[in-house]
C-alpha cells in the first residue's frame, strides 16, 4: 500500500516537472517565432512602403501626363474656334454683300416688269386694233372666224387621222395577218380531233324478245325500277337507231351523260347476269355508280398522264375525268378541253412561251362546265376559283377566267386559252347547236347591223360567220363606212356569244341608170 502511494506521489511530481520544462521550451520557441515575425513583418512593411511610393510616383507621372494632353486638346480647341469665328465674320461680311446685290438686281427687275407692263398693254392695243381692221376688212366677226377656222382644222384633222388609221392597218395587215395565219394553222394542223357526236340518248341493243320481256318485267316494273333509279327515261321499241335490222334496241334517254352511261352499263350487267328484279337493278346500279367514280378518276389521271401535265390536284383529276361525260354544242367536253390543250401548247412554243404551262390552262379552261354544286357565276369565272381553291398559280388562274372577257387579261397565256378554245369550237362540225337557236343568231347578226343610221340592207352568210351590211351611197362617205366596220365588230364582240369569228363587210356603192331611147 505504501509503495503504490510513493508510486503515485513520484508519478505526480514527475508529471509536474515534465510540464514545467515543456511549459519553459514552449515558450522560449513561442518567443523565437515571435521575434522572427516581428522581423519578417517590418521587411515586408519595408517593401510595402516602396510599393507605395513607387505606384504613387507612377500614378502622379500618368496625371501630369494626362493633364498635359488635356490642355494641349483644349488649346487646340481654341485655336479652331477662333479660327471658325473668323470664318463666319468672313461668311456674315459676305452674305452681307450678295444680299445687297440681289436687292439691286430685285430693283431693276421690278423696274423691267412695269416697262413690260407698259409694252403690254400697248401691244395689246395694236392688236385690238389690227383686229378692227380685220374685221372691216373681211366682213367677219372674230368668233365667226375662229368657228371657221376649227371646223376645217376638225375637218382636216379627221382625213389625217383616217388617212393615219388606214395606214396602220394596212401595215399591220401586211406584217402580222400573214405570221398570224401562219400560227393558227400550223396549230391547227397539228392538232387532230372528232367531229361532235354527242347527243340525249344512248342505245342499248337486244338480242331476241325474251330478253326485252325480262328487261320489261311484269307489268314493267323493271322498268319502272331503272328509270327511278338511273334518273333516266327509258323506251324499248323497235327504233331506227338500231345498226342491224335483227335487233332491237332500248333507248335510253337523258341530258345528264353519266346517268346514261350508268344505265347503259347497269342495263349490260343485268342482261349477262340473267337476274333482273329491281332489288338486284338497285343493286347492280350502285355498283355501276361505284365503279364509274373509279372510271372518273381514271379518265383524269389518264388524260393528266397523256398530256404530260404533272401536279394537278386529286379534285382536279376527278373533275377533269367527269368532263368525258359533259359535251357543250353537241362537243364532247373532255376532247375539246384536250385540243385546246393541246392547241395552246403549240400556240405557246410557236410564240416563244412556256408550252408546259399553255398546256395546263387549256384543259383546265372549261373546268368550270362540270360544277358539283349549284352557282350563279360563269364557268370561267366558277373555273378559276376552282383552279385558286387548288392551288393553281396565278397565270393559270387568269388564263381560266379570262377566257370569255369576264375579267382582264394580266398574263400571255390568257389571250392564247380564249383564242385555242374559239378555234376548236370553230371547227367545221366540231358543235352542233339546234336550229332554232341557229336562225335567232342570224337574226341577231342581222338586227344588230340595222340598227345603225344608212344602213340599207344586211345579209348573214356563210353560217352566220360573215355578215354584208349594204349602205346608202348618199348617206355615208368611204371613210364613215370604213369606221361602220368597225364599230359593228364592236358591238357584235361585246353583245353577242357566237363560234369562231365573224368577218364584216361594209359594201357602199354608187349606181347611175339611164336609158337611151
Amino acid at each position: 500500500m505504501v509503495e503504490i502511494i510513493i508510486a503515485v506521489v513520484a508519478l505526480a511530481i514527475g508529471g509536474g516537472i515534465g510540464y514545467a520544462i515543456f511549459r519553459y521550451v514552449l515558450k522560449g520557441q513561442y518567443q523565437e517565432v515571435m521575434d522572427k515575425a516581428r522581423k519578417d513583418a517590418e521587411v515586408v512593411k519595408e517593401k510595402k512602403l516602396l510599393e507605395v511610393k513607387e505606384k504613387f510616383l507612377n500614378k502622379k507621372s500618368e496625371l501630369e501626363k494626362e493633364v498635359q494632353q488635356r490642355n494641349q486638346r483644349i488649346q487646340q480647341s481654341e485655336n479652331r474656334l477662333k479660327q471658325r469665328e473668323l470664318n463666319l465674320n468672313q461668311r456674315q461680311e459676305e452674305i452681307s454683300r450678295r444680299r445687297q446685290d440681289v436687292e439691286q438686281q430685285q430693283q431693276r427687275l421690278d423696274n423691267e416688269k412695269k416697262m413690260l407692263q407698259v409694252r403690254h398693254q400697248e401691244l395689246d392695243k395694236m392688236q385690238e386694233q389690227e383686229r378692227e381692221k380685220l374685221e372691216e376688212l373681211s366682213g367677219l366677226s372674230a368668233e365667226e372666224a375662229k368657228t371657221r377656222l376649227v371646223e376645217s382644222m376638225k375637218d382636216q384633222a379627221r382625213l389625217d387621222a383616217a388617212s393615219y388609221v388606214n395606214e396602220i392597218v394596212d401595215e399591220a395587215k401586211l406584217n402580222a395577218n400573214q405570221q398570224a395565219k401562219k400560227i393558227v394553222i400550223q396549230t391547227i394542223q397539228r392538232v387532230a380531233t372528232e367531229t361532235a357526236i354527242e347527243n340525249s340518248v344512248s342505245v342499248f341493243h337486244i338480242e331476241n324478245d325474251e330478253v326485252k320481256g325480262r328487261i320489261i318485267g311484269r307489268e314493267g316494273r323493271n322498268i319502272r325500277a331503272l328509270e327511278a333509279a338511273c334518273g333516266v327515261e327509258i323506251v324499248v321499241d323497235d327504233t331506227p337507231e338500231a345498226i342491224d335490222d335483227d335487233f332491237d334496241a332500248i333507248v335510253i334517254s337523258a341530258f345528264d351523260p353519266i346517268r346514261r352511261e350508268v344505265c347503259r352499263l347497269a342495263l349490260h350487267q343485268l342482261v349477262a347476269d340473267g337476274r333482273i328484279h329491281p332489288a338486284r337493278i338497285e343493286e347492280v346500279v350502285s355498283k355501276v355508280k361505284k365503279q364509274l367514280d373509279s372510271e372518273v378518276v381514271e379518265t383524269g389521271k389518264r388524260t393528266a398522264i397523256d398530256l404530260g401535265i404533272h401536279g394537278l390536284h386529286p379534285e382536279l383529276v376527278r373533275i377533269i375525268g367527269k368532263m368525258k361525260y359533259r359535251s357543250s354544242y353537241g362537243q364532247n367536253l373532255l376532247q375539246h378541253a384536250r385540243e385546246t390543250a393541246n392547241l395552246s401548247a403549240v400556240m405557246a412554243a410557236e410564240l416563244g412561251l412556256n408550252p408546259k404551262k399553255a398546256k395546263r390552262a387549256g384543259l383546265l379552261h372549261d373546268i368550270g362546265k362540270v360544277p358539283d354544286e349549284e352557282t350563279d357565276l360563269p364557268h370561267a369565272l366558277y373555273g378559276a376559283k376552282l383552279a385558286e381553291k387548288y392551288k393553281e398559280k396565278a397565270d393559270i388562274v387568269n388564263a381560266i377566267a379570262a377566257h370569255h372577257d369576264e375579267v382582264e387579261m394580266t398574263t400571255l397565256l390568257a389571250p392564247i386559252v380564249q383564242v385555242c378554245d374559239a378555234i376548236s369550237g370553230a371547227r367545221p362540225g366540231a358543235r352542233r347547236e339546234i336550229v332554232e337557236a341557229y336562225i335567232k343568231r342570224l337574226n341577231d347578226l342581222e338586227a344588230t347591223a340595222m340598227s345603225y343610221p344608212g344602213v340599207v340592207k344586211t345579209y348573214a352568210i356563210q353560217a352566220g360567220r360573215e355578215l354584208r351590211v349594204i349602205v346608202g351611197a348618199d348617206k355615208m362617205t368611204d371613210d364613215e363606212a370604213e369606221k361602220l366596220s368597225g364599230e359593228i365588230a364592236t358591238k357584235i364582240q361585246n353583245e353577242m356569244t357566237y363560234p369562231g369569228q365573224v368577218k364584216i363587210t361594209v359594201i357602199r356603192e354608187v349606181r347611175s341608170v339611164a336609158y337611151a331611147k
